[in-house]
């Protein structure tokens, strides 16, 4: 199996997380001012009109019965599924607790389901997730984590900015730099098309704080490789 490996050590200081729950700074999604300025309702709408001549163009005949629909369910489920991290309503509440057993080694959650989509050419990045922390006197509940990564997962992504964006909201909501982040996936834009080579998968990380040095690193992967 072929790996991509991407060392970043990324300080959390030098991200900003704006208002709107995306990020500025080198891991921003790239949006623009007025996104939210039209309703949801509208995008889908206007969606289902585009994709509907995008079907046309490619001379399939959308009275047949498995197709009618198919503009308005993609539209649909761009807005309210796959793409819904791109609207901050939807990033999720982070609910914290005081570390009352003060608990000072890694708290890692490993494995988590990554569905993504390529904004290269619009097709899924799928693979797994792993956090890791130390808490500086709080901790998150661990279901999260999970949302977290749902969240900036579901839009339009390179995972190079996937994984910055995990660790930098993790470090703000934490409070703490202490943050590690790894990502293993396969594109289907590498395993169905051009190369068509289905055996590679890449993978991406972010360590930060205490948890970027080797010997933290190591102890790391022997508890998620081993």
């Amino acid at each position: 199996m072929k790996d991509i490996h991407q060392e970043t050590e990324f300080c959390s200081n030098d991200t900003a997380i704006i208002s709107q729950g995306l990020i500025a700074s080198n891991v921003a999604t790239p949006i623009r001012e007025d996104a939210f300025n039209v309703s949801n309702e509208e995008k889908k709408s206007r969606i289902a009109v585009l994709f509907k001549e995008i079907m046309e163009v490619m001379g399939l005949d959308l009275s047949d019965d498995s197709l009618r629909g198919t503009p308005e369910r993609v539209a649909k489920m761009y807005i309210e599924e796959i793409f819904s991290g791109l609207d901050p309503a939807n990033k999720p509440a982070s609910t914290l607790f005081l570390n009352t057993y003060a608990y000072n080694q890694m708290i890692i959650e490993k494995n988590i389901t990554l569905y993504s989509y390529c904004e290269h050419h619009f097709v899924p990045i799928m693979g797994r997730v792993h956090v890791a922390y130390i808490s500086s006197g709080k901790v998150i509940g661990l279901s999260k984590l999970n949302r977290i990564v749902q969240y900036f997962g579901r839009r339009p992504q390179v995972q190079e900015r996937l994984t910055n964006q995990i660790g930098a909201e993790l470090a703000s909501v934490l409070e703490t730099d202490d943050i590690a982040v790894i990502v293993e996936a396969k594109h289907l834009c590498v395993c169905s098309r051009g190369v068509a080579d289905d055996a590679s998968s890449t993978t991406t990380v972010y360590y930060g704080g205490r948890l970027s040095t080797a010997d933290k690193i190591a102890e790391l992967h022997n508890y998620l490789f081993r």
